[in-house]
């Protein structure tokens, strides 16, 4: 008689004595194979999340992924669910970080109805701020609309123009756009309206494409991913100052 044999026989003994059929005892087993694996990853849920209390369940996936498990997001987004663990949100005092009252040229929104079909046909810009321990820096970000990666950011302490050109200086140093290929979208900042935006844009012969004014909608990719950024990342952190901060967005922004 092999083992295998001798398991079977021992299950069918223990199903005689219990009453029960052996048909019954492997639904049984079955069905909690699957929950106590749940439980085992929801343990590990539940350390990340009290590490990362800003982490949602793509982030926190990505982490279960990054130690060596093999976690559907879907699967975390159920678990953290059921077992009430929601990512803190906070919104504390906003400074301004866009001003359309200017004299600069505004073109229209080009990308109403456009869905990019590969990389570097949209380009989308934005500009947010972080909250350093006794200052704001602000952070300009690239991000292409195919792939909603980012391309090109730059962190400082001011909102200068310059701030949004050394962003686009590594996108362009990066990605090498073909001329006449790329639409550059982005709010009605004075920013991206400055002349010296607008030039390095014109020669990359890039088409410069605005939101309509008031309409978060129009920039919606560049928007979501500064959304993201701050809760999962930066709200609820305390920078102790702007090296500080650009190491932790790097990593975000790199994983």
């Amino acid at each position: 008689m092999t083992a295998s044999d001798a398991g079977k026989v021992e299950v069918q003994h223990l199903c005689t004595l219990a009453g029960v059929s052996r048909a019954s005892y492997y639904r049984r087993f079955e069905t909690h194979a699957p929950r106590e694996a749940d439980v085992e990853l929801t343990s590990h849920i539940q350390l990340l999340s009290q590490r990362h209390k800003f982490y949602g369940y793509r982030r926190i996936a990505d982490a279960l992924r990054r130690s060596g498990m093999v976690v559907n997001a879907k699967r975390v987004q159920r678990l953290m669910r059921e077992d009430n663990l929601i990512a803190m949100r906070c919104k504390p005092f906003a400074p301004p970080t866009s001003d359309s009252r200017h004299g600069f040229l505004i073109v229209p929104n080009l990308l109403r109805g456009l869905v990019p079909s590969g990389l570097d046909q949209i380009w989308v810009a934005d500009i947010t701020y972080i909250r350093l321990r006794e200052a704001f820096a602000y952070l300009a970000v690239i991000l292409d609309g195919f792939s909603r990666k980012v391309v090109g950011w730059a962190l400082a302490p001011h909102l200068d123009a310059s701030l949004a050109v050394e962003a686009l200086d590594q996108a362009l140093a990066d990605r090498k756009p073909r001329p006449a290929s790329l639409i550059h979208h982005s709010d009605r900042g004075v920013q991206y309206a400055s002349i010296d935006y607008r030039q390095r844009l014109a020669g990359h012969d890039i088409t410069v494409s605005m939101s309509r004014p008031g309409n978060p909608y129009d920039n919606a990719k560049a928007e979501s991913f500064m959304k993201t950024l701050k809760t999962e990342e930066v709200d609820g952190r305390s920078f102790k100052n702007l090296e500080d901060a650009r190491r932790s967005i790097a990593v975000f922004i790199d994983t």
